[in-house]
């Protein structure tokens, strides 16, 4: 039987999350939508195209996801103390600075298009469809990094509101514009390929234009004011501070993808219906993972905040909580994508054999992100004390020393399946090394704020 202030706890979670969860499902409802547009309107080799673009974009946006998980830990103290000045200074600093990678990104990321694709091994017969999708989603990604920064930046201050319902107009411009740029309706220019980077940006524009009205009339304390504006500097000791967090987290997130990039390129090497198959499994998985981490986040946060407010005994329910909502949740989802997964791949792939092998290999995994997030909300609970350097350690050994090791002996043992093969042992080894850590190491440590 649960106490009262148990109970309180699950229904703390349960109010951050649940937007959070929703805005998380939106995002891959879009996903998976356009790449229903694309496949069936433009055919599988059109898909293959985009989803070998994923990786690459992915790289990007990690840098600013850590860059949003150590701002958020501040903003999180910062806020639990009710220091309205400096969740201001914090988020000014860190949006400046997400505004310059975006746009060093934007550059660099254009100009280097075709040779990131080739090195990564992109199949000859989509590399040009490829190449022009990738030059119009990285001269987005200012925009779209900005808007990833600022709705992280929000869930600090407990506000996952207003992110979904900023995430649920962008999601309704992108998926009536996709089709629309596709097939030319309306008058619109036929785009092909390009159709879904350009709907996505439309939405994206329209999302930041609604946000910043909304939170200007409501008075939110990180609405786009005058004051706001005044903070958008790059205030050193902030910095220093922001990425004393996240950059670790950052280079976690970029590691991670880098791993990505190894993958698709083994992938690859089976050739163009493989790599479809792996852009299909990667829109199952993202419904389960994303809430798994969106879990580990509102653990952190809510650890942040509990650190604020020098409430260090809510520490452990926080923890435990967050394991048992992931137990529900992703055990859930996992459990709807097994008995689902023949319709949900059949959405996106038109052709038997593609989908038969991308069943087999959503299957081989599926079942360990729950072991994932059982591991992110152990790190995630240690971050929001500003503990990040050996948990990412631990993810960082567990992805380059077992993970990438296994996936090539394995692909050389069992061919395509042993490459998926390879995400249990690392999830596995990732959940062993954090819980020796908390339990050994940082329980006992000394927990102060950073802010």
């Amino acid at each position: 039987m649960q106490t009262p202030a148990q109970s309180s706890l699950w229904k703390t979670y349960l109010l951050f999350l649940a937007p959070m969860v929703l805005s998380n499902f939106l995002q891959s409802m879009s996903g998976t939508v356009n790449s229903i547009y694309i496949g069936q309107m433009l055919g599988t080799q059109a898909l293959a195209a985009v989803s070998g673009m994923f990786p690459i974009i992915f790289f990007f946006i990690a840098l600013v996801i850590g860059l949003g998980a150590g701002a958020g830990v501040l903003i999180g103290q910062a806020w639990g103390a009710r220091e309205s000045h400096m969740v201001k200074a914090i988020a000014g600093a860190t949006l400046l600075l997400g505004v310059l990678i975006g746009l060093a990104a934007a550059v660099l990321g254009s100009v280097f298009a075709r040779e990131a694709l080739q090195g990564l091994g992109t199949p000859a017969d989509v590399l040009d469809d490829a190449v022009a999708y990738a030059r119009v989603m990285m001269w987005t990604l200012p925009v779209v990094l900005v808007y990833v920064l600022f709705t992280q930046l929000l869930r600090g201050v407990s506000d996952t509101l207003s992110p979904m319902l900023a995430l649920l107009l962008s999601t309704v411009v992108g998926l009536a514009l996709t089709p629309a740029f596709i097939r030319g309706w309306f008058g619109l220019p036929q785009l092909g390929i390009q159709s879904a980077a350009f709907a996505g940006l439309a939405g994206t524009l329209a999302a930041m234009a609604w946000l910043s009205w909304s939170l200007i009339r409501k008075g939110h304390p990180l609405a786009p004011d005058r004051e706001f504006f005044a903070a958008l500097r790059l205030d050193g000791a902030i910095l220093g501070k922001v990425l004393r967090i996240g950059l670790p987290t950052g280079v976690q997130m970029i590691v991670l993808s880098l791993s990505e990039l190894v993958i698709l390129a083994l992938v690859n090497q089976h050739g163009s219906q493989a790599t479809a198959a792996y852009g299909a499994v990667t829109q199952i998985v993202n419904y389960v993972q994303f809430p798994a981490l969106s879990i580990a986040i509102t653990a952190s946060i809510l650890g942040a905040q509990a650190i604020g407010a020098g409430r260090l005994e809510r520490m452990g329910p926080i923890l435990r909580t967050g394991l048992w909502i992931n137990v529900c949740l992703t055990g859930g989802l996992i459990l709807a994508g097994y008995l689902l997964s023949h319709w949900l791949l059949g959405l996106f792939l038109t052709e038997d054999s593609t989908r038969a092998m991308a069943e087999h290999l959503l299957h081989i995994m599926l079942w360990s992100l729950l072991i994932f997030g059982f591991q992110a909300i152990i790190g995630g609970i240690m971050r929001a004390s500003g503990t990040v350097l050996v948990p990412v350690g631990v993810a960082i050994i567990c992805v380059l020393g077992v993970q990438l090791p296994a996936a090539y002996w394995l692909d050389g043992q069992f061919g395509l399946q042993g490459v998926w093969m390879a995400f249990p042992i690392a999830y596995l080894g990732m959940l062993v090394l954090q819980t020796l850590y908390y339990t050994r190491v940082w329980k006992h440590q000394k927990i102060e704020r950073l802010v």
